[in-house]
């Protein structure tokens, strides 16, 4: 036994072992190295099996036309390029009467309605005469002024006389300075009389015309309108005592109308006068180019807001005052590489698309948005210059997207 165990730890048996224990330590070494190496390669080629599915999910994207089908959904197309965005500004706007074309008329003495020419609506002419009263007061007006008349007439015959007379030294002077004095009170009270007509509107050749034996009575007075335009207002039936300066008609030309906006505090450092204005009623469809001619220099107190005014004008009477509108103000412009109409651009997916054509696929493009207003919007990444892109009825394309999602034949 002793031997045994003394011939196994021999020299010779111990490096047996050692290379049989170098042996398995280095096969066990060599299956774990190749273990991590293919561990390493299977987890390498996941981007590609991903890769590959993405490819798939993009060609799933799209939608196929013929030129035939593009004109039966009504889908048209543009070729993608710079443009400009003329930046705005939207702003609520009334319709008002131009004060300066403006007049309320009334009667600059009392008295009667007698006749009555105009109705509400009707258009006037200036000059023209809209109302007759009969006027107690203007009689009496008349009458003092042909009294004036006739006093000074005679007191210039009987001044006349009495200076011959007073050269030829067959009257004395005491008589000449009283017709001299008489002649001079007759032309202070005549022209007092003048003054007095004068203020209720007759002219020169009116105050010629008058006498005691005209057919015209003395009573009449005649309503006359001061400007062309439309009667707006009208406040008098026949018959009616009328005072005086009491308004009975209020006549516009509404040629020529004024549109105030509202304009907001966050908005007065945009707005300014000279700027371009279309005014706009989205119920009439009617629109209207203007400029800004004036902006109220203080903001109203409970409202906070400032006025901006915009002449226009109303030839064809189309803008009725107390209308309310819009306005579209320019306020700027902007270039950029890439412009499309707003109508290209839609969400899909929740994320907004524009729709490219490439032969006969048309497949959603995710793009970047930038400046924008009402009907331009720029796009600054995802979309390339002299791309075929859809302008028109790009939601007939994302529709059939939606449908393939849901299994259905799209083609």
């Amino acid at each position: 036994m002793r031997r045994d165990i003394k011939s196994f730890f021999s020299p010779r048996n111990i490096k047996k072992g050692q290379i049989f224990l170098w042996g398995h330590l280095i096969l066990w070494l060599s299956l774990f190295i190749l273990g991590f190496v293919s561990c390493q390669s299977s987890t390498s080629s996941l981007p590609a099996t991903s890769t590959v599915d993405d490819h798939e999910h993009h060609e799933e994207a799209a939608v196929e036309l013929t030129p035939q089908e593009m004109k039966e959904f009504g889908i048209e197309t543009a070729m993608a390029g710079p443009g400009s965005i003329p930046l705005e500004v939207f702003l609520p706007g009334e319709i008002t009467v131009n004060p300066n074309r403006l007049s309320h008329i009334g009667p600059l003495v009392s008295g009667v309605a007698r006749e009555i020419y105009k109705i509400l609506g009707g258009t006037v002419r200036r000059g023209e005469v809209l109302a007759v009263l009969d006027s107690r007061e203007l009689s009496e007006l008349k009458s003092a002024y042909l009294v004036a008349r006739e006093r000074l007439a005679l007191a210039e015959i009987t001044y006349e006389r009495e200076e011959k007379l007073w050269k030829k030294k067959i009257s004395s002077e005491q008589d000449y300075l009283q017709a001299k004095q008489a002649l001079a009170e007759a032309r202070i009270e005549l022209q007092a009389a003048e003054q007095k007509l004068h203020a209720v509107g007759f002219r020169e050749e009116d105050l010629s015309q008058l006498s005691f034996h005209a057919q015209t009575p003395l009573a009449r007075y005649e309503v006359v309108s001061p400007l062309d335009g439309v009667i707006i207002a009208k406040h008098i039936t026949l018959g009616e005592a009328v005072s005086e300066n009491e308004e009975i008609f209020t006549v516009a030309d509404l040629k020529n109308i004024w549109v105030n906006l509202t304009v907001y505090q966050k908005d007065l450092g945009k707005i300014k006068q000279g700027q371009e204005v279309i005014v706009y009623d989205d119920k009439t469809g009617l629109a209207d180019k203007g400029r800004i001619d004036w902006v109220s220099p203080t903001l109203e107190e409970q409202i906070r807001t400032a006025t901006a005014r915009v002449v226009l004008a109303n030839k064809e009477g189309k803008w009725r005052p107390g209308m309310f509108v819009k306005a579209k103000v320019k306020i700027d412009e902007v270039q950029a590489d890439i412009v499309v109409p707003r109508s290209a651009v839609i969400t899909f997916e929740n994320k907004p698309v524009v729709f490219i054509k490439e032969g006969l696929d048309f497949r959603p493009v995710p793009v970047e948005l930038g400046q924008a207003n009402e009907h331009l919007v720029a796009i600054s990444a995802g979309l390339k210059k002299g791309q075929e892109y859809v302008v028109r009825n790009a939601f007939t394309l994302k529709a059939e997207l939606s449908k393939a999602k849901f299994g259905e034949h799209v083609h």
